[in-house]
């Protein structure tokens, strides 16, 4: 019964700090953002964009140190990069879950630039954060079903305007773009409906990663490939504050972008689509592999 307490109280008190400081961050950020919107000067628009970074990263920074002091759990890390904060990087990872997203930005926090990921359209609606990811130009996708793109082709196309618009705007800051690559958190549900080819994976999705690599070929310094897993299972976010969660292992290597596929136009040329594939499901290929190396590891 104490430990159960403990425990409420545990969550309560993680949930209120990371509440409070969104609050105190998101503020003055939707401030700045607002006088960069109004007030087009170059000078003053990078002025903002570099407080509307740091507000990010500190928000970052007392996130994790929240989830450090409420929490066990122990990250084990193998290929952590050096800092490199003036560069494009592409970070590609495999998504178990939504403990992901704050284990990534605990360990890239102030270490690359700061990470920008491809966010469903109605995320925008999410109070405080749904406007702080818009006000740091974060993409916002409108995810279509295959019955939808049937009856109106055009809408794909209306996602990729907004993948290369926002690439657009990319080329000229230091920025991480992160892309789970599998569309979707791995369920076994999922993986059996795919009839997945890979073991502790979800087939990987090349449309967004190869539209990255055509706009920004040139630009795009390193590849950041990530493997994340859970040894005790695939925790939910609620688990990771209550302290449910004691092992995390990350394996993270740094790949040069292939020349081949450097601004390629993967909807309309099918040798680069194939080629694309060919060395996309080579790194999903090796990732399962890995997977299974850090699953049997010992703690």
């Amino acid at each position: 019964m104490i430990g159960k307490l403990t425990n409420t109280l545990r969550l309560a008190l993680a949930l209120l700090l990371m509440f409070m400081n969104t609050l105190v961050h998101v503020l003055p950020l939707l401030v700045i953002a607002l006088m960069k919107m109004i007030i087009r000067i170059a000078p003053i628009t990078r002025l903002c964009d570099r407080w509307l970074i740091g507000l990010a990263q500190s928000w970052i920074a007392v996130n994790s140190r929240s989830l450090a002091l409420f929490t066990d759990t122990v990250v084990q890390v193998v290929g952590l990069p050096q800092s490199s904060l003036c560069g494009h990087f592409l970070v590609l990872c495999n998504h178990q879950s939504w403990v992901d997203i704050p284990v990534l930005q605990s360990l890239f926090n102030r270490r690359l630039p700061l990470l920008r990921f491809f966010l469903k359209r109605q995320l925008i609606w999410v109070p405080l954060l749904g406007l702080a990811w818009w006000a740091l130009d974060f993409p916002f996708m409108r995810r279509h079903s295959k019955a939808e793109l049937a009856k109106k082709p055009g809408l794909a196309g209306r996602d990729l305007a907004a993948t290369r618009q926002a690439c657009e705007k990319f080329k000229h800051i230091p920025v991480s773009i992160m892309n789970f690559v599998e569309g979707t958190r791995f369920t076994q549900a999922k993986h059996d409906h795919q009839a997945s080819p890979y073991r502790h994976l979800l087939k990987p999705r090349g449309g967004g990663t190869a539209l990255v690599l055509d706009v920004m070929g040139e630009q795009i310094d390193t590849i950041v490939d990530v493997t994340l897993v859970y040894p005790r299972g695939k925790p939910g976010f609620l688990q990771y504050l209550g302290n449910k969660v004691p092992e995390i292992r990350v394996h993270i290597r740094l790949l040069p972008v292939p020349t081949a596929l450097r601004g390629g136009n993967y909807q309309q040329d099918a040798h680069y689509r194939q080629q694309f594939q060919v060395w996309l499901n080579q790194l999903w290929q090796e990732k399962d592999e890995r997977i299974g190396q850090l699953l049997s590891e010992p703690s």
